[in-house]
């Protein structure tokens, strides 16, 4: 077991009065490995709090470089850190809040072909992704690793938290078993989240990381909690394992597989033709009289819209579909692309033959053709 030098034991003085971790304690968090996925909203005060506390190892899985839009939420990051990589930028905060933790790097997105490898260096995975297929991809390789779980998820005001894939309680296809029809559930980037609610749940992603490294307290396991912002609500419901569980309960999956093809990421081609913002504003630029519809909310379009679009916010258009002559062509844009993707379905499932998803959305059309437009 490790030791803690002088100037640790002054560090962790609080933890140490604590009987439930003590010295013995501490030194079994410094030699405890933690591997956090997404060091994102809920990586942020999760790797925050896991190295003030003491944990020997932290690694990083994220591909991503930070961005402006990231600071409102992702609290492991500030302005200078804008363009960098996210699991470098961490790295520098991190040691400078605890030297004594040692941070790995893992510079990469997260794969079927990579997965069991970084998890069986670890003892707990912490899983702060923001989509379902990294989610799956998470629980099948934590089931066939034999590695804990503690699984967190946000949107706008809600969040969820709970221990996964442990020896005797469910897994996350227990309570999950096939993900949502695709484009049914936005992102965050489609969809917004209160800023400080990954600050609610990660904390509780830590604190229970934390106690299953000490094995102390009652865990979130066989528990999903809810918590709800707005209602400044916390309450939780009982989730039992499922012995017809292909991962934790049959035990068919005895590998990792395509979890994006299986998602859903997109809705198929077929379905949703799409033109890129670039092509659109050439046909634009020569004169072309275009119906453009932009299917964001009303606050969106308020921050940046495309000149010559016409507003009907996705809600509305069951309503104001009849609105729109079928006749012609009808190009359909909103922030990224899901919600206009599912616009186009609708509206080709009504008639509209010639309807076409602008690929990318507002913040393509802000990258390819107008840059002075507002960024969100």
């Amino acid at each position: 077991m490790a030791t803690l030098a002088a100037n640790e034991i002054s560090r962790y003085s609080r933890h140490l009065l604590l009987p439930e971790v003590g010295k013995a304690g501490q030194a079994k968090l410094k030699d405890s490995r933690v591997l956090v996925v997404g060091a994102g909203g809920l990586g942020s005060p999760v790797l925050l709090y896991l190295a003030a506390a003491g944990v020997g190892t932290l690694g990083i899985v994220d591909f991503d470089a930070v961005d402006v839009t990231n600071l409102q939420r992702q609290v492991l990051y500030g302005t200078s850190d804008v363009g960098q990589e996210k699991t470098r930028a961490a790295e520098a905060h991190l040691n400078d809040l605890n030297p004594h933790v040692q941070v790995v790097r893992h510079s990469e997105r997260l794969a079927s072909a990579n997965a069991l490898a970084l998890f069986a260096a670890y003892d707990v995975i912490v899983d702060g992704t923001d989509n379902f297929a990294t989610r799956y991809l998470v629980n099948d390789a934590c089931v066939l690793t034999g590695k804990p779980n503690v699984y967190g998820s946000i949107f706008r005001f809600d969040g969820q938290a709970s221990v996964f894939c442990t020896a005797e309680g469910p897994c996350y296809r227990c309570l999950y078993p096939e993900p949502p029809p695709p484009g049914l559930v936005p992102s965050c980037a489609e969809g917004g989240v209160l800023g400080v609610l990954p600050g609610l749940v990660g904390v509780v992603q830590a604190t229970e990381a934390i106690k299953l490294l000490l094995g102390v307290g009652d865990s979130l396991v066989g528990r999903l909690l809810l918590v709800n912002a707005l209602a400044a609500s916390f309450r939780s419901v009982s989730v039992r394992r499922d012995p017809k569980c292909p991962a934790c309960g049959t035990r068919e999956i005895r590998e990792l597989r395509d979890y994006d093809a299986w998602c859903g990421a997109s809705l198929p081609q077929d379905e949703v033709p799409e033109i890129t913002p670039r092509e659109l504003a050439a046909r634009t630029a020569r004169g072309e009289q275009l119906q453009l519809v932009d299917v964001r909310e009303p606050y969106e379009w308020e921050i940046a819209h495309v000149d010559g679009a016409r507003l009907i916010p996705l809600g509305a258009l069951d309503s104001e579909w009849t609105t729109l002559d079928a006749t012609r062509e009808v190009f359909v844009y909103c922030k990224g692309g899901v919600r206009s993707a599912r616009a186009v379905a609708t509206l080709r499932k009504r008639g509209f033959d010639r309807a076409y998803n602008v690929t990318g959305g507002i913040v393509r059309w802000r990258q390819e053709v107008d840059s002075s437009l507002t960024a969100y």
